[in-house]
Order: structure tokens, then C-alpha cells, then sequence
């Protein structure tokens, strides 16, 4: 197996400011080319120590180094607020929880493929957002396990409750059930509608993709986030208590419908573990991620963290 330090790789690759007059933007006209192609070996780029110009800068960053607007988040799977257009908080999750290592979107049909992180305020304890190379990640799973979700996928089934989580007119941005149907039909995503207001989905996807520019194969899906046993265990027992496995807001299997097992998952979860690094954020920190190299997550913190996301260049 080769780390991603063996292989000459940086996560974060991190560029600096030295000089207080350094301009961020012309910086980022200037060295594109280069900022693009250490994205592409390396899966991040840490901006650190320049006058971003807040949420309005971030979007001019996402606009320079992209060469194109931030993206709307659809489908949604969790809680986010809009800081400014295209801008949004990150994940709107209870302090105390961790969110764990997952690449944007990639239970959709089409996923941004970079991510762009701001630091607003720092936290004042942990609060990192880790990041793993999924190259690495897939070198660690065992062989036979990346064959099997190979040849048969994975599926993510998604329960919206009349009373509970993320309502279906939030995930999908309206009230009109034939609205959902066409853009579900349109993503090869299964739809069932169940009692007076309740929605079940499906979509089956590939747990292994191609990077389109590398050509690198990588292990990039929702399996391992989405599963029930990734959770806390209380706040899993309580849902299963509560919903029982059919009726879970979200679970994983493979693509034809199996259990996959517990002792699988917890496998895939040591390999993200096993991979991912972390560093402090501090003020006007801009984060910019290859969303198809590099998987995020979140600590747990304590203090006024506050990080703004926009994401870019879809996938198709």
C-alpha cells in the first residue's frame, strides 16, 4: 500500500501569506494553473493568513479559482442555513456530535467536484475538519471487500417522516409531489410515497469511481456515513427503537438490497480513521478540496465555530 505521504502528497497542501501586501485574488489569477494541479495531486489547498473580504470574497474565490459560480445545494441529507446566495453554513449539526468523513453528494446522480470551506470564527476547542484521501482509503479496505461493492454496489434508502428530520420539501426545494417524482426519475432514484405525507427513496450508485482527471480509481460513496452503526450509539438505538431498520430517515446496503455487515462497515470506518489528518482552523482560512480525492468531516467543538461552504463544477 502507498500513503499518501509515500506518494509524495500533502493534505492540506497549505500556501501562506508572507507578504501583508500579497492580494489573495491576484494571487489566485496569478498562480491558477499551479493552485489547480496541486488540487489535483493532492486533494486540498489550505489558503492561510489573507484578507478574504468575507462571505463576498469567498464567492469571488469560488468564481477565480473554479471559473465558474458557486453551485445551489440540492438533495439535501443534512440541516444547512444560506449565509449569502450560493454560500451556506456548514452542516447545522449539535456541537457535541461528530460528523464523519464523506465526500459531497456522492449518493447523487451528479456531485460538485470541489468544495470550498471559510473560516468565519474559529472554535475555541477541536472543531477541525478532517480530511482523508480517498486513494488511501481504498488501498486500506480489504481486496475482497472493494470487490463485493463493486459487483454489487450500494443503495441508499431514505425515509422522510411527516414529523421528524429533514422534510422532503426541504431536501428537494418544493411542495409539489410531481415536481420530486420528475427530478428523482431524471437521478435513477426510486420513489415511493407512503400514508398521507410521508416519502421513501432509493438510489443505487457505484462505490467506486474513476477520477476523471488522474484516472485514479477512489472510494467514493455515502456506504460507511450513511449507515446506521456510524452513528452514535445512543442516538442509533434510539432511532431503531423508535423507527425500526425499514423506517430509519436513512441506512445503507448493497445495491441489491443486502444487509451489509456490521463487522464491513466498522472495517471501512477504521480505513477512513486510518487515513485522515486534521489541522486547526484559524480566521479567514480558505479550504479548497478536490470533492472526488478528498473526504471531510467534522469534530466535535466547543466555542462560536462558524464556517461558511460553497461547492462548484459539477460532475456531469
Amino acid at each position: 500500500m502507498t500513503s499518501a505521504a509515500q506518494a509524495g502528497r500533502v493534505l492540506p497542501r497549505v500556501i501562506e501569506r508572507v507578504d501583508e501586501g500579497t492580494d489573495l485574488r491576484g494571487l489566485l489569477e496569478r498562480d491558477r494553473a499551479e493552485i489547480r494541479r496541486w488540487l489535483a495531486d493532492d486533494g486540498a489547498v489550505l489558503l492561510r493568513g489573507f484578507d478574504v473580504g468575507g462571505v463576498d470574497g469567498l464567492d469571488r474565490v469560488v468564481r477565480t479559482v473554479s471559473g465558474s459560480p458557486p453551485l445551489t445545494y440540492a438533495e439535501r441529507s443534512s440541516p444547512r442555513s444560506t449565509i449569502k446566495g450560493r454560500v451556506y453554513t456548514s452542516t447545522d449539526y449539535p456541537a457535541g456530535e461528530e460528523i464523519f468523513l464523506h465526500n459531497e453528494n456522492s449518493y447523487q446522480s451528479v456531485w460538485p467536484r470541489t468544495l470550498y470551506f471559510y473560516c468565519i470564527e474559529p472554535p475555541t476547542g477541536q472543531g477541525a475538519t478532517p480530511l482523508a484521501d480517498i486513494r488511501e482509503v481504498y488501498s486500506r479496505i480489504d481486496a475482497s471487500v472493494r470487490e463485493e461493492f463493486e459487483r454489487r454496489r450500494w443503495m441508499v434508502v431514505r425515509n422522510f417522516h411527516e414529523d421528524f428530520g429533514t422534510s422532503w420539501r426541504d431536501t428537494f426545494g418544493t411542495t409539489d409531489r410531481g415536481a420530486v417524482a420528475a427530478y428523482c426519475r431524471e437521478r435513477d432514484i426510486e420513489v415511493e410515497w407512503r400514508g398521507t405525507d410521508a416519502l421513501r427513496t432509493r438510489a443505487r450508485r457505484d462505490a467506486v469511481h474513476v477520477h476523471p482527471v488522474s484516472g485514479e480509481r477512489v472510494w467514493f460513496n455515502h456506504a460507511t456515513f450513511f449507515h446506521i452503526t456510524t452513528r452514535d450509539v445512543d442516538v442509533a438505538e434510539g432511532l431503531l427503537e423508535v423507527f425500526g431498520e425499514d423506517e430509519l430517515p436513512s441506512n445503507t446496503y448493497y445495491g441489491d438490497g443486502g444487509r451489509i455487515p456490521d463487522d464491513v462497515v466498522a472495517h471501512l470506518r477504521d480505513c477512513y480513521r486510518a487515513s485522515s489528518v486534521r489541522y486547526d482552523w484559524q480566521r479567514d482560512d480558505v479550504l479548497v478540496v478536490d470533492n472526488m480525492l478528498a473526504a471531510h468531516g467534522r469534530e466535535p467543538f466547543t466555542g462560536p465555530r462558524k464556517i461558511a461552504v460553497a461547492m462548484a463544477e459539477p460532475s456531469a
